[in-house]
């Protein structure tokens, strides 16, 4: 493994060059195998999904690698599945069993806000960057900064995803919110770090 060096220091704009990096690779995808990718990470998941009972994810934008195909491969193992919910644009992030349906203030697909909320012991979280030892940037609102204290407390296994070229060597300077994640899973396969 390769050895990291010094912190990255200005968030912003290696946030800004990722975010142009993700655009691009997606966008260079055809539907084929960006569906074929998003498979094949749903199979790195699987021994995680197998774990858990309850697993949350996210709805993916356009420029992240979905995490839909590993929620399917979860219900058919008999998992609760849920999604991010928010009430409004100030209310802080639950998750909710049930299926994508309504929009919610960001435009992003959501359950219903009559779905049961789902403490999950399982979190597939989204970033923008993350390093080898599970420091993450994410897309900057703080909305898992503040959820991620409470299920860490709770016992829930932490895992960011992303394409492969998301995991860098480099190591990334925490701010004093920051919860390190437990691994990292993409196409190319699963990373566990240590804790």
């Amino acid at each position: 493994m390769a050895v990291p060096s010094p912190p990255v220091l200005d968030k912003g704009a290696l946030r800004d060059a990722m975010r142009r990096r993700r655009r691009d690779y997606a966008a260079s995808l055809t539907p084929e195998t960006r569906k074929r990718l998003e498979a094949q990470l749903a199979e790195a998941l699987d021994p995680l999904l197998f774990a858990c009972t309850r697993v949350a994810a996210y709805f993916p934008m356009k420029d992240e690698v979905s995490c839909l195909p590993a929620l399917e491969r979860a219900r058919a193992m008999g998992k609760t599945t849920a999604l991010p919910f928010f009430a409004d644009r100030d209310s802080r992030m639950t998750f909710r069993a049930g299926e994508p349906v309504d929009p919610g203030p960001w435009g992003i697909l959501q359950p219903d806000a009559a779905a049961a909320i789902v403490s999950p012991d399982l979190l597939l979280i989204p970033l923008i960057v993350i390093d080898i030892s599970g420091n993450r940037i994410g897309m900057g609102k703080g909305h898992y900064d503040r959820t991620l204290p409470g299920l860490r407390g709770a016992g829930a296994r932490l895992v960011g995803v992303g394409w492969p070229f998301q995991l860098v060597t480099e190591q990334l300077a925490p701010d004093p919110w920051d919860v390190p994640l437990d691994g990292f899973a993409s196409p190319d396969g699963l990373q566990e770090f240590a804790r």
